[in-house]
């Protein structure tokens, strides 16, 4: 999945998924009705919205703000935000819900060890990166800020990197050595490693490969007669170009 979010790790196959979900994270609606100017993040959604305009069918409508639905069921659904009911209500807490699944949702909490809450206002949420990007609301300038420690970024994904390290979670570790990534493009990326029949090795020194190019451009190191390498300590290098950085370190040392 070559397509990742910059802001939650997450990736996908094609570029049209990626730029779908990316609206979860920028609020964007490009998908407006012609009938009544509401505004949808997604073009299937505004067509099931544009039935209520086309359709011939007796629709639900909400006697209280006439809004019109296509089932009955929305319509209770919808009924319980006027009326004030909350039928779904948690053994553990007490707290009501008008929907089974935010009932669902909010079990999580009490079952989740180390659920994830914000020292500003209490409030608790299941991910770490849920929780950084609700910490944005109590900062004037708009950046992820974690109050623990006060440190503010720019935008969500270091933070939610950052936030691992006072929870201790470890969500992507691979588990055949033990090695922990930060998101689960780069925990697929190293697994190959361990899951392919034949991974490009070096014949001389053991390293792996996840691509030939790669290890095509190791090898150099290996083959070429003439090796491009440092007078100072002896590191050698596959170009000249990568020789002429390594030198600078010694000209810094000995200007110290």
């Amino acid at each position: 999945k070559p397509y990742q979010c910059s802001h939650c790790g997450r990736t996908f196959s094609h570029k049209s998924s990626l730029i779908t979900h990316s609206r979860t994270h920028s609020g964007e609606k490009p998908y407006h009705c012609s009938h009544c100017n509401k505004v949808y993040s997604h073009s299937a959604t505004l067509t099931r919205h544009m039935k209520i305009h086309t359709r011939d069918e007796k629709l639900y409508q909400c006697s209280s703000c006439n809004k019109a639905f296509l089932t009955n069921s929305l319509l209770i659904i919808h009924l319980k935000t006027h009326t004030g009911e909350k039928t779904y209500q948690c053994r553990d807490c007490g707290k009501a819900f008008t929907q089974n699944a935010s009932l669902v949702r909010h079990m999580r909490i009490h079952t989740k060890k180390s659920p994830f809450q914000c020292i500003h206002c209490g409030k608790v949420y299941l991910r770490s990166d849920t929780l950084a990007h609700h910490l944005r609301t109590h900062t004037e300038d708009r950046t992820y800020q974690y109050s623990i420690c006060n440190k503010a970024f720019s935008n969500n994904t270091p933070v939610t990197i950052h936030l691992r390290r006072h929870s201790g979670e470890k969500p992507n570790q691979c588990n055949n050595c033990g090695k922990i990534y930060s998101n689960t493009a780069s925990l697929t990326h190293h697994m190959k490693i361990h899951t392919r029949k034949s991974p490009f090795q070096c014949s001389h020194c053991g390293k792996i490969y996840l691509r030939s190019d790669h290890l095509d451009h190791h090898m150099r190191i290996h083959t070429r007669k003439s090796p491009l390498q440092c007078r100072q300590c002896g590191k050698v290098f596959s170009d000249n170009s990568s020789l002429k950085n390594h030198m600078r370190t010694h000209i810094g040392k000995r200007s110290e």
